[in-house]
Formats: C-alpha cells, sequence, structure tokens
C-alpha cells in the first residue's frame, strides 16, 4: 500500500511578488534549519565521532534541556520549511514527535528510516523521509529496496541522504553513522539514477559536520553539476563568508544547512542573521 502524497503545507515559500494581478514564486538558494536528536535531546555533535565502537560517545559541540518543539516553533514563525529533523541512533522518537507536532509540513526526518516506520513519521507531520542505511546493503546500492521505499511512501516524500567522505579523489556515500565506505561515489550518473525515485538530496560532507571549520567548495560545485533534483549541502559552515562561497560555487543551486556556527546552537553566527540572508536569496 502507498501513502499519499499530498501535502497541505507547501515546502517552499519564498520571495512573493505580485504583479498586474497576479501573484508569481521567485526561488533561490535556501537556508534548511535542524534540530539534530541524541539520546533525546537537541544536540550538536561532530559527526564523524558517531559510532557504535566508540563506549566514550561523540564529540558534542552543544547540548540542550530546551524541548524540539521550542525550535520547531521558532523556524515555523520564521517560514523556514524544508529543514531537517535527524535522529541519531536509538530513543529519539518522542523527541522527533515533538518537533514535528510543532510544524506540521515544516521538516523532513531521518534517522533509522525503514517502509515499516516511514508512514509513522509522516502521519506525525513531515513531509518527506529520509533514508540511507535502509537502501545499501553489503556497501552496495540495493535498487530493489529503494524501488520499494519510493513506492510505499511515493517519490515526492523521499529524500535520499548521499553524506559522504572524500578518498582518493572521489567522494563516496558512507552509511552506518557515516563509519562505512560504500562503493558509490557522487557524480553524475549515480545522481540522475537515483533521482527516479526521489525528491531531494541531502548530503554531509562527513570529515567536516560539526567542526566549523569551513565549507567543502569542491563537493558544493559537484553537487551543483551533478544532481538533476534539489540539493542541501551541510557541513563546516562557520561564518557568512561560507554561505557566500556555497551560493557563488554552487550556482544558487545547492541549498545549505547551517547548524553549529548558530548562536541557538552555541556559536557566533546570529540566528537572525541567517534568515535575513535567507529571504534576501530566496528573492535573488
Amino acid at each position: 500500500m502507498s501513502i499519499s502524497t499530498g501535502s497541505k503545507h507547501t515546502l517552499r515559500p519564498a520571495c512573493d511578488v505580485k504583479s498586474a494581478g497576479t501573484q508569481m514564486y521567485i526561488y533561490g538558494m535556501r537556508f534548511r534549519p535542524c534540530i539534530d536528536l541524541h539520546e533525546g535531546k537537541v544536540k550538536q555533535i561532530v559527526g564523524k565521532t558517531l559510532s557504535d565502537k566508540d563506549r566514550s560517545g561523540p564529540v558534542t559541540n552543544f547540548v540542550t534541556d530546551r524541548k524540539p518543539s521550542e525550535f520547531a516553533d521558532m523556524y515555523r514563525r520564521d517560514g523556514l520549511y524544508g529543514g531537517h529533523v535527524v535522529m541519531l541512533g536509538p530513543g529519539n522518537e518522542e523527541a522527533a514527535r515533538d518537533a514535528l507536532e510543532a510544524f506540521p509540513g515544516g521538516f523532513q526526518i531521518g534517522g533509522g528510516i525503514t517502509p515499516d516506520n516511514a508512514g509513522i513519521f509522516l502521519g506525525m507531520g513531515a513531509s518527506h523521509v529520509i533514508v540511507t542505511s535502509y537502501v545499501f546493503s553489503g556497501g552496495h546500492i540495493d535498487w530493489e529496496r529503494l524501488e520499494q521505499l519510493s513506492a510505499v511512501v511515493g517519490k515526492k516524500r523521499l529524500v535520499i541522504d548521499l553524506s559522504c567522505r572524500k578518498r582518493e579523489g572521489l567522494y563516496y556515500v558512507v552509511t552506518d553513522r557515516w563509519q562505512t565506505f560504500t562503493s558509490m561515489t557522487i557524480e553524475s550518473d549515480s545522481m540522475h539514477s537515483l533521482a527516479r525515485f526521489c525528491d531531494e538530496f541531502l548530503v554531509h560532507a562527513a570529515d567536516i559536520e560539526g567542526t566549523r571549520s569551513g565549507v567543502d567548495g569542491e563537493l558544493v560545485e559537484l553537487l551543483a553539476r551533478s544532481s538533476p533534483i534539489p540539493v542541501t549541502y551541510a557541513g563546516g559552515v562557520r561564518t557568512f563568508n561560507d554561505l557566500e562561497i556555497v551560493r557563488k560555487r554552487g550556482g544558487g543551486r545547492v541549498d545549505v544547512t547551517v547548524g553549529s556556527a548558530l548562536d541557538i546552537f552555541g556559536g557566533a553566527m546570529k540566528y537572525a542573521d541567517v534568515v535575513a540572508w535567507h529571504r534576501r536569496e530566496s528573492c535573488r
């Protein structure tokens, strides 16, 4: 049984331009907000330190007792659709529900998504589900699983996470908390093949995610020229100069996520200023 692809919410509200009695919408590069959940709390962590083998746990940049719904309410008030709720490991389902119900249609959700639970999260209010590990098996893409999941949730409600790490000059998709290299690389052929089954791509630069060390401009360029559908880059943003690098090297075609660098997550970039930047870019 497939899940309805209908949505009451506009995924991409942007610049509203009225002319001669008509209404047009202009869309440009966007800021995609995030709520990362770990052990039931909102956190910002250094992505490559996530591991099932390391009992000391990941390196944490930020943790709060504030409810996920408080951040979701803020994003909703600012009209920031298309953000991500990411469940980093088990024990985050109720925290995810808290965020999704506070901003129906506003978030995509990822972390352990399968055909069995995808409908549950869509029912909670997610606009899309994000999948990685489920559609890879033994380090290779499992086309049968991908086709099955796409049929269950609908192409228009599926996002494929192609988070990657660089090795020998190529960007390899990584799974299992970014610890396992797959055989798939980020390039035009692979992205066009995958795009038949999904609505968007999400790509974390896993080696620099959470480090606030600057963005990977080479990867941004690769995504811009390779992806035939909307794609969001995440990883390393620390200043507004990084947003400008993503805009220029992505040709305005690559959206961007900012996490640890925001003041709401303990960083130096003012959230309000990023929202203002987003609104300007949406109308560029």
